[in-house]
């Protein structure tokens, strides 16, 4: 392509693209964003139904440092464009013993309620210690792993930071050949508790057993930033930051699907549309699935180069349902855990067998509680996720979602006191992993990206900047620094930075603040 211009171009408008493309118009970028689907958020969209309302995807808004980060680059204020509700306790956790226990967010009330939950194993104590070391793993990550394009181990320390008084202690503490499942044994000897600290991990959709000590830090950023809910369901997380990029002056086109990634001389020139347009540009922020990325819109060399360096697992999947209920349960919180009997068999059936756990464990969304405009008057809308196994060949979810959907429906009345879940039923949507991979398009129908497995690489994605393609960025939970909502919305700021530090595209001299 011979067309000169200074436009970036960003591919998808999920919440890493929204990010992308909100950080670098307030920088002074003309932006363009194209977006396949209809709507703008990717994930988290929304399904309505006869008067309920149900968030699609994700549904726990944690660490709002980084939305703020991404308002401030406006100079804008988070409060002011969204209404942001803080939850504590945090979630309520159901046991297959017929216990219970709320997470709140103070870490001494927290070390309170386990002793009393569990007395005399001195599992209070060792949260209390566990949530220090988490402090500490959260620090490290904020200063050498966040807010900066990472690919390698090596891009974490700079020769600066090597020689810093402390490096080899931080190295220490990250607890490199560890994993999360160990760590947390090893500090707190209530096996139901570390059930419920393993499932910080269930965040980033991998198995605690495999992932890397290093995501222990999660604890510490849910527990010190808490946890939130948006009035209007996390889906008003996008619509405000779609509201912020078009004031910016970013130029957003929906049903537009990019086939291909124009590369000249190894330097990204432009894309070309599934109508065969070709648009021009100077620079592209794909927040597509990094592995499909480079297989379906880069192809050839770039994406052989890619593939061999390193094996990229997709995370898991699930089944999600939304029940329409005509009556709430009052005795679940806004977020709700209920844990399988066994977590090792349950992750040793998603994660090293790649069939459906036998029982599962499942996640229970609640909200009407905190927003009665959910339900009609007295109802609810549940959410139940259950995470399952990336699609694998031969699995065919028609076949296996009613049995599935019985075994859900099953562990919900047994462990969580849903006895008449069914009679209270008016309206019931399904997602199996097959219709997230149809629906937006990830790999394998993982909703969380790749998995962070692997006791010292595991927490590594993707560079945020090409290393193979020039003008070439990547943003979403499949790149650094990974997945969740949080993360997502990071890479998204993390490709803008990396974009605007590269000094490769002229600034459009007018201001759009």
């Amino acid at each position: 392509m011979k067309t000169k211009t200074d436009q970036i171009l960003v591919i998808g408008g999920g919440l890493g693209g929204l990010a992308a493309s909100c950080t670098l118009a307030a920088r002074g970028y003309t932006v363009r964003l194209l977006e396949t689907n209809s709507w703008l958020g990717g994930k988290a969209a929304v399904h309505e139904e006869q008067g309920f309302r149900f968030d699609m995807g994700p549904t726990i808004v944690t660490v709002p440092s980084v939305l703020r980060r991404i308002f401030a680059e406006a100079g804008q204020a988070l409060e002011d464009k969204l209404d942001l509700v803080r939850l504590d306790p945090q979630w309520r956790s159901f046991f297959e013993d017929g216990s219970t226990l709320d997470l709140v967010a103070d870490g001494p009330e927290m070390a309170k309620r386990i002793d009393a939950f569990s007395p005399g194993t001195k599992s209070g104590d060792g949260y209390v210690k566990f949530l220090e070391l988490s402090k500490r793993q959260s620090d490290i990550s904020e200063r050498v792993f966040f807010w900066r394009p990472i690919g390698k181990m090596m891009d974490m320390f700079s020769a600066r930071d090597m020689v810093r008084a402390g490096s080899l202690q931080d190295v220490l503490a990250i607890r490199l050949g560890r994993t999360v499942s160990g760590l947390l044994r090893s500090y707190v000897p209530d096996e139901r508790v570390t059930q419920m600290l393993d499932h910080f991990t269930q965040y980033v959709g991998s198995s605690p057993e495999l992932s890397p000590a290093v995501l222990c830090g999660i604890a510490h950023m849910q527990s010190s930033e808490g946890v939130w809910y948006p009035r209007g369901g996390t889906a008003a997380v996008p619509a405000a930051l779609e509201k912020l990029a078009v004031q910016l002056g970013v130029k957003i086109e929906t049903g537009v699907s990019v086939s291909r990634i124009l590369v000249e001389e190894g330097r990204t020139v432009g894309v070309e549309t599934s109508s065969g347009e070709k648009i021009a540009a100077s620079a592209v922020v794909s927040n597509r699935d990094s592995v499909l990325t480079h297989r379906d819109l880069l192809g050839g060399p770039v994406a052989g180069k890619f593939e061999k360096r390193r094996k990229y697992e997709p995370a898991c999947s699930g089944v999600v349902l939304y029940l329409g209920l005509k009556k709430r349960y009052e005795h679940l919180l806004h977020h709700n855990f209920v844990f399988s009997a066994d977590p090792h068999l349950e992750f040793d059936a998603i994660y090293e067998q790649g069939i459906p756990a036998p029982d599962p464990t499942c996640y229970v969304c609640a909200p009407s509680g905190t927003e009665p405009g959910v339900a009609p008057e007295g109802g609810e809308a549940l959410y139940v996720l259950v995470h399952t196994p990336y699609l694998r060949p031969g699995q065919d979810w028609k076949v296996i979602l009613p049995a599935y959907r019985r075994t859900i429906i099953d562990k919900l009345k047994r462990t969580a006191g849903l006895e008449d879940l069914e009679e209270r039923i008016v309206t019931e949507r399904i997602l199996t992993p097959q219709d997230i991979q149809d629906r937006y398009q990830v790999l394998h129908g993982a909703i969380y990206g790749l998995a962070s497995h692997g006791r010292i690489s595991g927490s590594l994605k993707p560079s945020n900047r090409s290393p193979d393609v020039k003008g070439l960025y990547l943003a979403g939970g499949s790149a650094h620094p990974g997945p969740g909502m949080p993360m997502a919305l990071m890479s998204g700021w993390i490709a803008a930075d990396a974009l605007d530090a590269d000094k490769a595209v002229p600034k459009n001299p007018k201001v759009h603040v």
